[in-house]
């Protein structure tokens, strides 16, 4: 989950009323190399670390001056190496922060934009050998190149460039940073692929997706059912959320799936609008609350950890200028049904658990991630926004930390993933 607009009303007020370490900037000590980068990423995970009283090395007492601080971190490698020594078990109980070089391409991505081929995947072990891994297509974003070289959803593929995938390669031959790659098509064999003659070579572009997929009105017998495949909770696309509800709503849908299968989350935000969509009769009433860290908790007042059902979708820039403003299109349904996967993760996670302390909540699929926590991006600049004064000029670094614990109305959330009411794994034979 990713939170904006409050998040930056949250740092403002705590750059303003606490003192973020007992180091200060001084003449006495002289930076160079990365020193600056990581005195950044230690200010900015000393104030808002969802764990920062767990990390002895963040402690408000670990530095007693700036020299301090630059030499203990001088001979790490790199700035993300200094972020993941700070990070509280990390894998265990800090699954979901990150650090990045290139904060650009970071917020292109919460806005849907990606360098990539179009072919979105998933990989699964081979039933005989489990050092095999297999790709099987999920969808095919429209305009990418995967759609001019046909590639279709269900499809199979065993190897990259002629080299069978395997859990220690699938990395280096799909995520390096090349922009092409050839795959050979496979034949799924009871779940052991066989690369078959076939292959297709896709080259990666600059590319938008729009997460609002699919929208169609299914009719069985007396019921509409309105369904929604949503693959990003993504605010540049609140607006094309909304219309899929309005067609909804003009349909007069008596039934509701929203297939999250894919969905990783995004927004808080949007996730709340999604909610007030689905429903509508509880407008105002409390939709998930946030639970911060303790620094950030005693300063700011309790109401603004608060997400509340709206009925109107109000979206700001960086700036805090409004750049989207409508009315939500409810459905005022008292009953939804989602499909999940091991994918769904974070918002998606949260508009289920949130929606089920008022309506009705069923899913189909596979168990979900267990995604509870928030995450803001946090820049060197004097108030860790990207708008604030003395933004670093020389770098594009900034971190991703879990900064908050989300939880519904009822004080509840699921850590572990949301068990489906039926479970029903994907069949990769015939998607």
């Amino acid at each position: 989950m990713i939170k904006n607009i409050k998040s930056s009303y949250i740092l403002l007020v705590i750059v303003c009323i606490t003192l973020f370490t007992s180091c200060e900037k001084s003449d006495n000590f002289t930076a160079s190399g990365n020193d600056e980068i990581h005195l950044f990423i230690w200010r900015a995970m000393n104030n808002y670390y969802l764990w920062q009283s767990s990390v002895p090395d963040l402690s408000d007492t670990r530095f007693t001056n700036i020299g301090q601080l630059y030499s203990e971190y001088s001979n790490f490698t790199s700035p993300r190496d200094v972020f993941e020594s700070l990070r509280y078990q990390p894998g265990v109980v800090d699954r979901f922060s990150w650090i990045v070089d290139d904060y650009v391409a970071l917020e292109n991505s919460f806005q849907g934009i990606n360098l990539s081929n179009g072919m979105e995947f998933g990989l699964v072990r081979y039933d005989n050998d489990a050092t095999k891994v297999f790709g099987y297509v999920r969808y095919v974003i429209p305009g990418s190149d995967a759609e001019a070289q046909n590639i279709e959803r269900g499809m199979l593929f065993s190897e990259v460039d002629g080299v069978q995938l395997t859990e220690s390669n699938y990395r280096d031959l799909l995520f390096d940073d090349g922009t092409s790659y050839t795959i050979s098509l496979a034949d799924f064999n009871d779940g052991n692929p066989l690369a078959n003659s076939t292959t297709v070579s896709l080259s990666k572009t600059q590319l938008q997706e729009n997460p609002v997929a699919i929208v169609k009105i299914i009719e069985e017998g007396d019921h509409k059912i309105g369904y929604l495949l949503y693959n990003q909770f993504s605010s540049s696309f609140d607006g094309y959320l909304n219309a899929a509800f309005a067609t909804f709503q003009s349909e007069n849908v008596t039934d509701l799936i929203l297939d999250l299968r894919y969905n990783g989350g995004g927004s808080v935000n949007t996730a709340t609008y999604l909610g007030g969509m689905v429903t509508g009769q509880f407008n105002g009433q409390l939709f998930s609350k946030e639970q911060w860290n303790t620094k950030v908790q005693e300063v700011i007042d309790a109401s603004v950890f608060e997400n509340n059902f709206t009925n109107e979708i109000v979206n700001k820039d960086q700036n805090q200028n409004i750049v989207l403003q409508e009315p939500i299109n409810s459905l005022n349904l008292n009953r939804v049904y989602f499909i999940t996967t091991g994918s769904s993760a974070s918002a998606s996670e949260l508009v289920m658990n949130s929606l089920s302390s008022y309506i009705q909540v069923s899913s189909v699929g596979k168990k979900t991630v267990g995604k509870v926590q928030g995450s803001v991006t946090l820049y060197d600049s004097d108030n860790y926004t990207r708008t604030g004064d003395n933004l670093a000029s020389n770098h594009t670094w900034a971190i991703q930390p879990l900064v908050l614990e989300i939880k519904n109305k009822d004080n509840f959330n699921e850590p572990n993933g949301i068990t489906p009411t039926v479970a029903i794994p994907e069949n990769y034979e015939n998607l």
